[in-house]
């Protein structure tokens, strides 16, 4: 499954980029045309059925899209369309958590059930758990995610009790702090945990801390609302050897692993904030992106890596049926990337295309 909530061909594919090698480029603007040839590349293989991108190189800024809404038309990806963000739902859950520590009002290195008593183990601290350390147990690897089988449940009202125990009825995967690995359970603890400290359902906190403040008015915590407003891209995959559309789902078997709907455009007025200490104080702006011997490339809700080319890129990928996304900048926000695609019912091998967009635009 990748880092994704549930990986398609496409998230899987962002996943491997800062595992080839990526040459040194022109750092001085983007080429456009290089970033459509890549976008066309990923929709003609079939590795998409539609794509949209948002790209930042200084002052420079552009959209560009490839590939079909919808599946039999001949209508355009909308480039302000709204999309499923997956797991980028962590880095908002995240955020949130820093700030009520930054309040005084969590520790990072107390255990969790300091605050919510005998939900998890009690060894595992709430940094552990925004770290992927926890060795909870993933629990989408539980549950039944193949096309022919997840048709059977996608409308399921999940509750996060009922995500939790899928994972605590096994034991954990390792000792927690001896090791890395991705578990959506840590961010279902994470939202639980917002929700003890705050008082209120973790969507709330997310939307008066981040969404208000930033005006991140296409941006959503959808709850059980099985559609998605306003424009945006329909996605396909295959149920019993037949094309089926998988835009409408409960999002609740996300939670606040991977729920929330947004825009390039919000990701990108996120992300610019996240990067340039708007939203944390100055010692959880050091957390956020804080790696260890453990989590090498992993901070706290936050991918942190060093591409090939030197360039060092923090963000995060996204994954749920339908749709992957990738939200990407540089520390100093100078050069920023957001990208969304929604599947098809074809599982095309997009080659070197995501690894010719991350030449463009980061090195």
């Amino acid at each position: 499954m990748g880092i994704r909530l549930v990986a398609t061909v496409t998230a899987t594919s962002l996943l491997a980029l800062t595992t080839v090698g990526v040459a040194s480029a022109d750092t001085s603007s983007v080429d456009r045309k290089v970033v459509q040839q890549a976008l066309d590349q990923i929709t003609q293989s079939g590795a998409a059925l539609g794509v949209q991108a948002r790209v930042t190189d200084g002052r420079q800024q552009f959209t560009a899209g490839s590939g079909k809404a919808e599946l039999n038309s001949t209508r355009p990806v909308p480039q302000n369309g709204r999309y499923r963000v997956g797991s980028i739902t962590k880095t908002f859950v995240s955020t949130v958590t820093l700030q009520l520590a930054g309040e005084g009002k969590v520790d990072l290195d107390a255990p969790v059930v300091r605050y919510l008593p005998g939900l998890i183990d009690s060894r595992i601290t709430v940094r552990q758990v925004l770290q992927h350390t926890s060795g909870l147990f993933n629990y989408t690897n539980a549950l039944p995610l193949s096309p022919d089988e997840f048709e059977q449940i996608r409308y399921k009202n999940w509750s996060p009790q009922e995500l939790l125990a899928l994972s605590t009825s096994k034991p954990l995967d390792f000792e927690p702090g001896t090791q890395w690995n991705y578990s959506n359970t840590n961010y279902v603890v994470a939202g639980l945990l917002v929700e003890k400290i705050t008082g209120k359902p973790y969507e709330k906190a997310v939307e008066q801390r981040i969404l208000k403040p930033l005006r991140l008015k296409d941006t959503e915590v959808p709850g059980d609302k099985a559609g998605i407003s306003g424009p945006h891209a329909r996605a396909y995959w295959t149920v019993a050897g037949k094309p089926s559309e998988i835009t409408r789902l409960n999002p609740s078997v996300a939670w606040a692993a991977g729920e929330m709907i947004s825009t390039t455009r919000d990701l990108d007025t996120f992300v610019t904030a996240l990067s340039s200490g708007k939203l944390l104080k100055p010692a959880q702006q050091q957390e956020i992106s804080k790696t260890t011997a453990v989590s090498p490339e992993y901070g706290l809700g936050l991918q942190v890596q060093t591409l090939p080319c030197g360039t060092k890129v923090w963000g995060h990928g996204g994954g749920i049926p339908g749709y992957s996304s990738e939200m990407m900048t540089t520390p100093d926000s100078k050069k920023r990337f957001e990208l969304n695609a929604t599947s098809g019912p074809t599982q095309g091998d997009p080659g070197d295309a995501f690894t010719k967009l991350l030449t463009e635009v980061f090195c």
